[in-house]
C-alpha cells in the first residue's frame, strides 16, 4: 500500500495526481505558460481534500519528459523542493509511457501498439512505441526526437504496416500521415493519474530514487543538461 503524489507540466497540460492505496484523486488543467502560478496551489488543494501533508507521501513521482524544456523544468523544480522539504524520494515518468497506458486506459479493448508522438516544435516530434502489458504498458522502441518526414523510415514504424494507434498532438504534422495507421488521436495529453499508476508500480518493485538522482528527459539536449549539472556541482 502507498501514497505517491505526481506532478506533471510537461505540456500545455498541467496536472496532479494522487494515487493512494489503490485509489486516484486528480487534478487536471490546461494550462499554458501558467504552470508556474497553478503547480504548487493544485498541490496543496489535493492534499488540502485528502486531509495529508507531504510528510505522509511515500514518494512523489513528476513526468520527467520529453516535453516542453521550460515545462519540464519547473516541474522538476517544484519536485525538487517538495521532496528535500519532506525528505521523500522521488519517481521519474516518461510523458510518452504515460500517454501510452492513458490510451490503454480509455480503450480497454485496443490490443494494437500506440505510438505516441509530441510536437517537440523546430519541426520535429518526441516519439516512442509502446504495448499493452497486463494492467501496464512496455516501451518497443527507445524514445527519439527527431524530423516528422524521419519516422517513415524507421524499421520498427515500418514493420507495423499501419497495424498501430496514433496518439499526441505530434500527429499533426503532414509529414506523419502516410504511415496510414489505424487511428490518430491528436487531442491527448500526458496526465498525472497516469504517471501515478506507473509510479505505484515502480514504487513496489523498490525503483524509486534520490532527488539528488533525479533529472529531466530533454532527448535534445541531454548534454547541455548534464553541462549544467556539472557547474551547479563541481564535486
Amino acid at each position: 500500500m502507498s501514497l505517491i503524489l505526481a506532478l506533471d507540466s510537461s505540456t500545455d497540460a498541467c496536472s496532479v495526481a494522487l494515487y493512494a492505496n489503490g485509489q486516484l484523486d486528480v487534478r487536471f488543467e490546461l494550462a499554458a505558460k501558467s504552470h508556474t502560478q497553478r503547480l504548487l496551489p493544485m498541490v496543496d488543494e489535493l492534499l488540502g481534500d485528502n486531509s495529508l501533508k507531504l510528510h505522509d507521501l511515500d514518494a512523489i513521482a513528476f513526468g520527467r519528459g520529453p516535453g516542453s524544456f521550460t515545462g519540464l523544468r519547473i516541474c522538476m523544480g517544484i519536485v525538487q523542493g517538495l521532496a528535500f522539504g519532506a525528505q521523500l524520494p522521488v519517481i521519474p515518468v516518461s510523458t510518452l509511457e504515460a500517454m501510452a497506458l492513458g490510451y490503454y486506459r480509455a480503450n480497454p479493448e485496443v490490443s494494437l501498439p500506440v505510438l505516441v508522438s509530441l510536437d517537440a516544435r523546430m519541426d520535429e516530434v518526441y516519439w516512442g512505441l509502446f504495448t499493452r502489458t497486463g494492467d501496464s504498458v512496455s516501451a518497443l522502441s527507445d524514445e527519439f526526437v527527431m524530423k516528422p518526414e524521419l519516422l517513415s523510415e524507421q524499421d520498427v514504424i515500418r514493420s507495423l504496416a499501419g497495424q498501430f494507434i496514433a496518439a499526441g498532438p505530434g500527429w499533426h504534422y503532414p509529414a506523419m500521415q502516410v504511415l496510414a495507421a489505424s487511428t490518430i488521436v491528436v487531442d491527448s495529453q500526458p496526465q498525472a493519474e497516469d504517471m501515478a499508476l506507473i509510479a505505484a508500480q515502480v514504487w513496489s518493485a523498490g525503483g524509486a530514487i534520490d532527488v539528488l538522482d533525479a533529472q529531466p528527459v530533454y532527448l535534445r539536449d541531454t548534454i547541455s543538461w548534464q553541462k549544467r549539472q556539472r557547474i551547479r556541482n563541481p564535486n
